[in-house]
């Protein structure tokens, strides 16, 4: 089977190869695509050169041509940014100059990206439907929920799309209840980075009121818990997953950020230049496992500061200066993990390798009766080689639904505006959703977005 991936020279593609190789062998044929010439010749050439140390020398392929890429292939996964790191630090520094949330997903980051996105990706999917009619696409290009609506609804492929949030959320409960991932149940749903745990069980035992009334101690367990008030979490009666913050404390957000110094997107901007500076140099002085050394320790200052600067204010550490410790490309245990993981059971359950539950974004069907079953929601599923049959949710708060129905209100429209190129229209819909506040405001954060992100939003008139 073939594998393309749009958007191969993505920081987090090297990881995904890695976890991809790692596992028995389900491609003989990976072909990244990245038009960037210097993208190509670091993290993809990072990405191509992983598969002769894991076992599988020439699997991996580089290529500027989306036609090589997609000719042939059975799956794509998606991860592309429109607008690089820069377009990230506009979609932020517009929110917060306001007071506003700035996250790169949620509010009007979220929408901005999706603007810049959704009529790239919809030009993807008119070509890999010329090139590979049958293939399937996985969607981790955010804001990964609303981008599989806007495929769901206006492209003609298969499209599923994945997050490793709540699958990184359900690990962790897991963990603090001591248990084993497969002796744990859950109920799950909402939108991507809009969802809620109802029911967490152990060996068929309901502990989601053990989770609850042990929530202070949960915090201290794992730092995605801590952002939120421990009263409001046990009256709602679930679990939130940590993107609830940004609905939940919006203004300590803003406040958190301030005191950093710095948006999230600022500090990544800064260490990815890094990060493709590193990996160019120890490939000028070194091999791969030099390279993949330098990439794995700025990758770590990343997942170690995840989400630090929102909510604790703190700011991202610097590189150390020293040599980097050559970091091991096969270690024990080594393996597939995070979005990778989920992608890969979408792609053997698909196949018919083996049924996977899996928690993706696909379309609601009747799995969330106050929305229509054509929206497409984030909820456990059954993947099958003849298809996804999402799993019923269980009951929900009535202020969580409100919640969803609102956010949901506004994807719809934002769909909306970026087929039609409606400009007037993108404002209206980025006022509908719950972080800002009113008509005024958003048409002039669109005003600032349009004049800003310059050519990749002039489609809007």
């Amino acid at each position: 089977m073939k594998l393309a991936v749009l958007g191969g020279g993505g920081v987090r593609v090297p990881a995904f190869i890695r976890g991809v190789l790692s596992r028995p062998a389900v491609f003989d044929r990976i072909c990244l695509f990245e038009p960037d010439a210097l993208r190509r010749e670091t993290i993809g050439r990072l990405a191509a050169e992983l598969a002769a140390p894991l076992g599988q020398p020439g699997v991996v392929t580089v290529t500027p041509d989306v036609a090589e890429a997609f000719t042939g292939a059975d799956f794509v996964f998606s991860a592309i940014r429109v607008g690089g790191d820069s377009g990230r630090v506009i979609d932020e520094d517009v929110a917060l100059r306001r007071g506003l949330v700035g996250q790169e997903t949620t509010g009007p980051g979220g929408c901005a990206m999706a603007l810049r996105t959704i009529p790239v990706v919809l030009s993807y999917c008119d070509l890999l439907a010329r090139y590979a009619p049958g293939a399937v696409l996985i969607n981790f290009t955010n804001p990964a929920g609303l981008i599989t609506q806007a495929i769901s609804q206006h492209a003609r492929v298969r499209a599923v799309g994945v997050c490793d949030t709540p699958s990184g959320t359900i690990g962790r409960l897991a963990q603090f209840l001591g248990a084993g991932r497969g002796q744990v149940g859950f109920s799950y749903s909402g939108l991507n980075h809009l969802g809620w745990f109802s029911s967490v069980t152990v060996g068929g035992e309901e502990r989601i009121g053990t989770l609850l009334a042990r929530y202070e101690e949960l915090q201290r367990f794992d730092h995605r818990f801590a952002p939120f008030d421990p009263g409001l979490v046990r009256m709602i009666g679930a679990v939130p997953t940590e993107y609830l913050y940004y609905f939940y404390e919006p203004q300590r957000y803003v406040d958190a950020v301030a005191r950093a110094g710095a948006s999230r997107g600022v500090s990544v901007r800064r260490l990815n230049a890094d990060l493709m500076a590193g990996i160019a140099k120890a490939f000028e002085t070194g091999d791969v496992h030099d390279a993949w050394s330098a990439y794995s320790a700025l990758m770590g200052i990343r997942h170690d500061s995840y989400m630090r600067a929102d909510t604790d204010g703190d700011t991202m550490p610097e590189p150390g200066a020293g040599p980097v410790a050559r970091a091991p490309l096969t270690p024990a245990g080594a393996g597939a993990h995070g979005y990778e993981r989920i992608a890969l059971q979408v792609i053997e359950g698909l196949t018919g390798r083996r049924t996977a539950k899996v928690i993706i974004n696909t379309r609601n069907g009747g799995t969330l009766g106050f929305l229509d079953p054509d929206d497409v929601v984030e909820t456990p599923a059954h993947v099958y080689s003849d298809g996804i049959a999402p799993l019923a949710a269980g009951a929900l708060p009535r202020s969580v639904q409100g919640l969803i129905t609102r956010v949901k209100e506004y994807e719809r429209e934002v769909v909306n505006a970026a087929v039609s190129g409606d400009a007037e229209l993108a404002a209206l819909a980025l006022a509908l959703h719950p972080l800002v506040p009113g008509v005024t405001v958003a048409k002039e954060m669109m005003s600032e977005y349009r004049e800003r992100h310059g050519p990749h939003l002039a489609y809007l008139r």
